[in-house]
């Protein structure tokens, strides 16, 4: 892992410039005790629930009817109650919050619950978390206090999927894709807080909604200011700029004692970072290059050197933090040896440039990765330096998103993902062949029935032991023929400033920015007197 050699002196001297910009470190950013301001390397493209913004929950601008606790269960929320399963497993019943008002000032109902989760079910709004609710067939109104989901199968964890943000009924009503909605750069929701203002590129303005059901946020008013950097927003946040932000875990660290006032965060996930093999290339469509490389690579290493120790291996999907779900017969050891031989067998052969040959077909494929990322930038590259050493040529190519997606299908690319939330579910979106070539669902089209199969029936299981039992069979196809080559699980990191009582630590989703992080329940903090 050759890559890993130059981060030790290239945080050294990240670091020397941040211990300078400590030196003289301020009281704090926000003058007003009920304010702060957070720091954030992403900055969303639009805030259109049905593109994906505030999925999982933690939207401050948007409530969902349910929100998923600090032990990763659903409770309700704009629901008024539990989400009750009809006794085949075919429905769920809703009863909604009375009483509750969107931003703008209308009142919420049922119609706006069927509105927004038919928008989503609609082909022609091509909606991005469409892919999330397939078990739904149809939502109805009982009455205007009460829906219910009709499903295509029993689902046994249906209330974990109720956390899709409600919008009010008019805002979807116009015919035309999801991405043109107004809602993207105007939303309105019922959430704790209110998009006051938004300059794109820069920064924005959440206000507390005082007629939230939840009662008004004693923190009244936050500011993100978007910093893509991590060095620079590392040297921000400790010259006292900001109350908080997000950043690599061993640039967190470094600066963790220099920054007056600052406590260091850190979050368990279920983010993982994997290397996809398309089925289209010649060469990552191998079965021998994929297990080869599954051994060839420095899980630990990468760990210990790029995250500094802050993270887990992976193997498969499901994270260490769930060990009931997990098959330890379906890890992959570092073992380039092992690794060699299936590539001998399968009739790889090495050149005279130390790169394999079969035929006429060099061991050489792309590996894009988003360079705004400096996490998913080291992970190439010390995946293209453990490769080279098995014979395995990786191009390292640094690309936007906008260039990365419509090459998925052929080249591989640096993919996160994953929560603790439903493993089943985000296995089956990211592995299942019913999803090849789905955006980021299976973008490498991978295809093996046994999968297909496992994943099936940990889908349809009536308990959580019938699905842990096939979660951890469906490792064990998957470890036999894998279709990717997971890294690690991603310890989160971030520094806050203690002056607000409230925090809670979480188990993490892929995430981005400061939507989760010590801010997920952030409407719940008072400022510490």
């Amino acid at each position: 892992m050759i890559a890993a050699r130059f981060v030790p002196v290239v945080l050294a001297a990240a670091l020397a410039l941040l211990v300078g910009a400590c030196a003289a470190p301020t009281s704090g950013p926000a003058a007003d005790p009920t304010s702060m301001v957070l720091a954030d390397g992403y900055e969303p493209d639009d805030l259109n629930p049905l593109m994906g913004y505030g999925e999982e929950g933690a939207s401050k601008i948007y409530d969902g009817l349910t929100a998923l606790d600090a032990q990763r269960q659903p409770q309700p929320a704009l629901a008024a109650g539990a989400p009750v399963a009809a006794p085949d497993g075919l429905s769920w019943t809703v009863p909604l919050r009375q009483g509750v008002t969107f931003h703008d000032g209308t009142a919420f109902d049922a119609a706006d619950v069927v509105a927004t989760y038919r928008a989503v079910l609609d082909p022609a709004k091509a909606a991005t978390v469409a892919s999330g609710l397939s078990m739904v067939r149809d939502v109805v109104a009982v009455d205007p206090g009460t829906v219910r989901f009709d499903l295509v199968r029993p689902f046994l964890l249906f209330p974990g999927r109720l956390t899709l943000p409600i919008v009010p009924s008019e805002a979807v009503a116009a015919p035309g894709p999801a991405s043109d909605m107004p809602l993207g750069t105007k939303p309105v929701g019922t959430g704790p807080y209110r998009l006051v203002e938004w300059r794109q590129g820069s920064s924005m303005v959440l206000e507390a909604n005082p007629t939230h059901h939840g009662g008004t946020p004693a923190v009244r008013r936050i500011t993100i200011v978007f910093a893509t950097d991590d060095n620079t927003r590392a040297q921000r946040v400790a010259a006292g700029e900001f109350d908080g932000t997000v950043l690599p875990p061993a640039l967190a660290r470094g600066i963790a004692g220099q920054a007056q006032g600052m406590v260091l965060r850190e979050h368990s996930s279920a983010d993982y970072r994997t290397i996809t093999m398309p089925f289209a290339n010649p060469v990552t469509a191998d079965p021998a290059i994929r297990q080869a490389l599954n051994r060839a690579v420095n899980r630990q290493g990468m760990i210990d050197a790029l995250l500094a120790g802050q993270g887990t291996p992976a193997s498969t999907p499901i994270p260490p933090v769930l060990p009931e779900e997990v098959e330890p017969a379906a890890q992959f050891p570092f073992d380039p040896a092992a690794a060699n031989a299936v590539l001998d067998a399968a009739g790889w052969v090495r050149g005279a440039d130390g790169v394999r040959v079969r035929g006429a077909q060099p061991a050489r494929f792309t590996l894009m990765y988003n360079p705004a990322d400096t996490v998913r930038r080291d992970l190439a590259q010390a995946f293209a330096s453990d490769a080279r050493a098995i014979g395995v040529d990786v191009r390292l190519e640094g690309l936007g998103w906008d260039a990365i997606e419509p090459r998925m299908g052929t080249d591989a690319v640096v993919l996160g993902g994953g929560n603790p939330f439903d493993t089943a579910f985000k296995s089956w979106q990211l592995l299942a062949s019913a999803n090849a070539a789905d955006g980021f669902n299976n973008p490498g089209s991978y295809r093996n029935a046994a999968v297909d199969q496992a994943l099936g029936a940990a889908l349809a299981a009536p308990d959580r032991a019938t699905r842990a039992a096939e979660l951890r069979r469906f490792q064990l196809a998957y470890a036999a023929d894998p279709g990717m080559v997971f890294l690690t699980f991603l310890g989160h990191s971030y520094l806050t400033r203690d002056r607000f009582d409230g925090y809670r630590p979480v188990v993490e989703p892929h995430t981005h920015g400061t939507t989760w992080g010590p801010w997920w329940n952030v409407e719940r903090w008072t400022p510490r007197t």
